[in-house]
Formats: C-alpha cells, structure tokens, sequence
C-alpha cells in the first residue's frame, strides 16, 4: 500500500533564507569592520547587555556559586559520560603510514584545529547540555584554545549553570554575546580571542545563517535548521510512551516537525488523540511551541509493513530517530539516514539532548542523508603525508611526467623530469604522453 498520512503537515521548516541572510550579511560587513565596538553595538542592541564580554575567573567561579550541588552533579555526570564516549571516538582515528610501493610510504595523521568557537543558545531555553556537549568533544580532541560562547540576559547575565558547565568541560575563554554579533567575534577574533578555526554548536536562524556565510573563512560543524524528530512504532509500541515523547520533542519551538511513522493504525488514532492532549498540560511557553510544531509540522504516517516504514524514514532522514517496534537488532541493520538513532522504548531522545554520551548537534532537514552529527571527528583534520626513496619514487616519477603532459601541465612535468635526470644519469626515460 501507498503510505497513508493521518495527518499531513501544512507546513515545511525552511528558512525565510532571502531576508535572513541580508540581515546577517550587513551585520557581518559591519562588525568585521567596526571590530569590538561594533560588536558591542549589536550585543547592546539585541541582549540588552552591558556587564562583562569576557567573563573573567571571579566572574566564573561567582556563577558557579549560584548553581546547587544537585545540579553541579547532574553536569558532571552528563560531561563525564559525554567525555568518555568522545573519548572512544577519537580511538577510531589513528595515524597510518603505509607503503604504497617499495620505497614510497604514505600516511594519515589526525590533527585538531587549533581555535574554536562554541556557541551555546541561551534564548527561549537554558541549553546547558549544549555547552557540555561542544566544549568536552573540542577538549577531547585535543583543541588548543576553546571558546564558550552564549547569549546573556538583560541585567543578568549568561545563565550560572551554562557559565559553570562551560568551564568545568574546558572553555579556556566564555564570551558572554548571542546571536550573529557572538559567532561573528570568535570568528573575527575580537575582544583578544584567537580567531576561531572551526565554529560548533546549534543556534537560531541568524546564527545558522552566520555559520552559512562565514563557512570557508571558518569551518562549521554544519548548517542546522530547526530540530526534528522521527518515531518508527509498531503495534508493540506503548502509545503513551509515543505520544509523550513525540511532545517532547515538539516544545523545541513553533518550526519543529515531529514524525510518527507506524504499520499500526490503532497506535496511529490512539497518538493522533493522546498528543494534543498531553501538549495542554505542559506550562505555556512550551505548550505554545508544542501546539504550533504539531499542528503546522507534525505528521502521522501510516505504512503497510516494516521495510516500508524504514523506506519512510530514510526519505526524511531524521536528526533524531527512535525505533519503539519488535527486532530492534533488524532495525539497526536496516536503517540509514538519521542523525542518532535510539532503539527501544528504554531510550529516549532526550538522554541523547542531556546526558547518556551521544552528541545532541546533530543534522537537520534531511541533511543526515549526507553528514553525521558532532563529534571528535569534527575538530579534527585528517592530513596525509609521503616520503620516498629515489628508487622508490622512480616509476611515480615517469607516470607523472606523462600523465602530467597528457593533460597539458608541462611545468608539473618538468618537476618528476628534473628528478630522473638528477637521480639516475645516463639512464633514458620516455616521458612523452605519445604512443
């Protein structure tokens, strides 16, 4: 059968990218060239700021002070499992040197950026699992200089426990500044910051613009969209667990798609029923952005069996997917476009966003078709270098030099030429690209 949808969304999460990216191109334009002054402006302007830029170790440790220990617990908890699992990332990479031919090695290392910017929202939601997120990946692989970045609050300040998380993973500098103006000083190097080599970190709109624009001059974790999510159920599911979750996801804000795709109809009608309810009862600022996600994005999917289900997903390669259905070993076999992929009712999106060591940057709108999400692997380039003998190198030497002159690039040629005739005298060679 044709997939059936219950409910189809009315909307799509785009961003309006026309208007947006010219309101980031001209505050780009001008604080790169106003520099910290401009910087400052904008900062004025939209947090409404004017306590300290950089935080300096009074001003860490007086935050740190406002946190309760519960909660300074719960932090290192997260950071410690999210260290960890980084930590057993980064073994996967390793530095190879192979011999390609006799006499002619090859190799790979792994080397991290030197500088980077991690930027941490701050606006509707303290997003502290955010900061524990990108500063333990960066610290992991082994960053020189990191940089916490997150928007403060009108007369107050970044939130304590962002300030707290930031330096108990290792930022080395906090800038308290949001938006555009924030990742445009740490790309630029404003306020005494070394210029960022990559920048990481989700954000809203501007800010995943910013990312756009400034990508080349800086390398970018990716360009992120509004988050998503995807619950693949079958009739084993609990639909109270579904629907739940599926309104989890959907406070994110108004432009958040959340996706049920199911081979069971009852499950279906029972979510269809249950999520408006549950969204009723969640305090009003979450209940607004659930209520506008599930009505404008959300989508109930009806499919005739399992591999069309799976077929469903991978279509609309989900940042978050969530498997609540029989055979979970079938379904970690079969899938495969999402950003993080969690298996059984026991897991739940949300330990992947706060606690359980998987990153929560991940790829949105349909880009996990393409591109994992954040990890050590990000920080980190994967250089090669070769070193030869001269006999070693002889035979590369002749295939360049024609090679090189079939395709016309005489000077390429001439570089393996000089080096026959330098290493092997008296030796003729034919190095024309004719028969």
């Amino acid at each position: 059968m044709a997939r059936e949808y219950l409910k189809k969304a009315p909307k799509h999460a785009r961003t309006d990218a026309s208007e947006t990216r010219k309101i980031v191109m001209d505050i780009l334009d001008e604080i790169e060239t106003g520099g910290d002054a401009a910087a400052l402006a904008y900062a004025k302007k939209f947090d409404q700021y004017d306590g300290p830029t950089i935080l300096s170790a009074e001003d860490i440790a007086a935050a740190a002070d406002l946190v309760p220990q519960k909660l300074r617990d719960d932090i290192a908890f997260a950071a410690d499992n999210v260290r960890r699992f980084a930590e057993a990332q980064k073994e996967t990479l390793r530095d190879v040197e192979y011999e390609v031919v006799p006499g002619l090695m090859a190799g790979q290392k792994a080397i991290p950026c030197r500088a980077a910017g991690c930027y941490v929202p701050g606006g509707r939601y303290s997003h502290v699992a955010s900061a524990i997120m990108t500063v333990t990946t960066a610290k992991v692989a082994g960053v020189q200089t990191i940089t916490a970045c997150s928007p403060p609050r009108p007369g107050e300040g970044i939130p304590p426990a962002i300030v707290y998380a930031a330096h108990l993973c290792g930022a080395d500098n906090i800038l308290a500044m949001g938006g555009v103006q924030g990742v445009a000083s740490m790309t630029f190097g404003l306020f005494g910051l070394p210029k960022a080599d990559i920048l990481v970190g989700p954000g809203n709109q501007f800010v995943a613009e910013a990312k756009r624009i400034l990508f080349g001059r800086v390398g970018i974790d990716m360009v992120a969209g509004p988050t998503d999510s995807l619950i693949l159920a079958d009739k084993s599911a609990d639909a109270e667990i579904v629907a739940v979750d599926l309104v989890g996801q959907a406070e994110h804000g108004y432009n958040s798609p959340v996706w049920l795709v199911t081979d069971d109809r009852a499950l279906a009608e029972a979510t269809l029923t249950r999520v408006p309810e549950l969204i009723e009862e969640l305090p009003e600022l979450n209940r607004d952005n659930a209520r506008a996600a599930w009505r404008d994005y959300g989508e109930v999917i009806l499919c005739a069996d399992r591999e069309e289900m799976a077929a469903c997903s991978d279509d609309y390669a989900p940042e978050h997917l969530t498997v609540q259905a029989e055979d979970l070993d079938w379904w970690l076999s079969r899938l495969q476009c999402y950003g993080s992929l969690f298996l059984g009712e026991e897991t739940t999106v949300a330990y992947g966003d706060k606690a359980s060591g998987t990153n929560h940057v991940l790829p949105t709108s349909q880009s996990a078709k393409y591109t994992g999400g954040l990890s050590v692997h990000k920080y980190m380039k994967i250089v090669t270098w070769q070193r030869a003998t001269r006999d070693g190198a002889k035979r590369v030497a002749e295939a360049t030099a024609r090679i090189s002159r079939l395709e016309g690039m005489e000077g390429h040629a001439r570089t393996a030429d000089i080096r026959l005739a330098k290493y092997f005298p008296g030796e003729n060679f034919d190095l024309s690209a004719a028969e």
